[in-house]
């Protein structure tokens, strides 16, 4: 048994007195989740880990939104209402949502860029108020992604980036884009969607722009539809670079970042501490502390990229 599994074990144990309780009182907690996908499966894993079972000693209230802002209102309300214990999101637009929907039901926000920039929080060490959860981004990250395509494509000087203008995150991302590009010699094209209505025109005015490579955000709107993102970058031979492994097992090019599943796994980590009693303006919100690179080299060989050495030797997954 590793560090991480003991630990694992002793936080089940702590959940066991949790479920006694719960089924004396004929209460079960329910979790609320806006926008079930199967990037969830991992936050449902992470809590089976910890000593919950669904039915048990735990139950979930599903609300789907689609990453659209009004629904989003809607789902959290709802949400609100039902009620439940404990409302868990993916993603900033969603965790906007649900703090302006409630301030006195905890929130866990995964997976979300700056939640301090954002208004999410009032500090990483200090969240205050109803929400905690963490974050994917980590200094300097965005910058990096520029310059891993700078090493693999050293005549890139375009590149496209596919951002959410409704996501603060992904605004403060362009921001830093933005300071970094021109050191490299490199110029960043935003191209905006803020629904799934844009994608198509968005996506032609990507090519318009005659980019070498494609940025991509973890905004829970794109990723809803990153498969016909990736389709897109295919038919039109431009590389994509992510943020998370996951895209680049569906078939993008390359990703740098923090591990979503990790994330979706700390996530459930930060609900057993709220059922346990905690208060979300107690638990800071946790920031990455190490980021993979991933590559798919049949994807590199269809785009007629032929990757450094150098760049395959620091991978810490590469896709045949």
């Amino acid at each position: 048994m590793d560090r991480r599994e003991a630990v694992l074990a002793i936080l089940a144990l702590g959940a066991a007195p949790l479920a006694g309780n719960a089924q004396q009182a004929g209460k079960i907690p329910r979790v609320g989740i806006i926008d079930n996908t199967a990037m969830w499966d991992a936050f449902r894993l992470g809590l089976r880990e910890l000593g919950y079972v669904e039915g048990r000693n735990i139950s979930f209230e599903y609300r789907d939104a689609e990453g659209v802002p009004e629904r989003l209102a809607k789902a959290a309300m709802e949400l609100t209402r039902v009620p439940v214990n404990v409302i868990a999101v993916f993603g900033t637009p969603p965790a906007r949502a649900a703090k302006q929907a409630t301030t006195t039901i905890p929130i866990v926000a995964i997976s979300i860029g700056d939640p301090v920039r954002a208004g999410i929080v009032a500090s990483l060490a200090r969240p205050g108020g109803n929400i905690t959860g963490n974050t994917i981004l980590g200094p300097d990250i965005s910058p990096k992604r520029l310059q891993l395509i700078k090493e693999v494509i050293p005549s890139a000087s375009r590149v496209a980036f596919l951002w959410n203008p409704d996501n603060a995150s992904n605004v403060a991302i362009l921001e830093e884009l933005q300071i970094a590009a021109p050191k490299l010699g490199m110029k960043v094209v935003p191209v905006g969607v803020r629904s799934a209505a844009e994608f198509d025109g968005a996506l032609a005015a990507v090519m318009k722009e005659r980019p070498h490579g494609l940025l991509m955000t973890n905004d829970p709107l794109h990723q809803r539809h990153i498969g016909q993102i990736i389709d897109f970058l295919t038919k039109n031979r431009l590389p994509g670079i992510f943020q998370t492994k996951e895209n680049v097992a569906a078939g993008g090019f390359m990703s740098y970042g923090a591990s979503l599943p990790e994330l979706f796994r700390g996530g459930a980590l930060y609900v057993h501490k709220i059922l346990q009693g905690a208060k979300p303006a107690d638990l800071p919100v946790e920031q990455p502390t190490t980021f993979a690179l991933a590559i798919n080299l049949k994807t590199a060989k269809a785009l007629g990229i032929k990757v450094p050495p150098s760049i395959l030797a620091r991978a810490d997954a590469v896709i045949q």
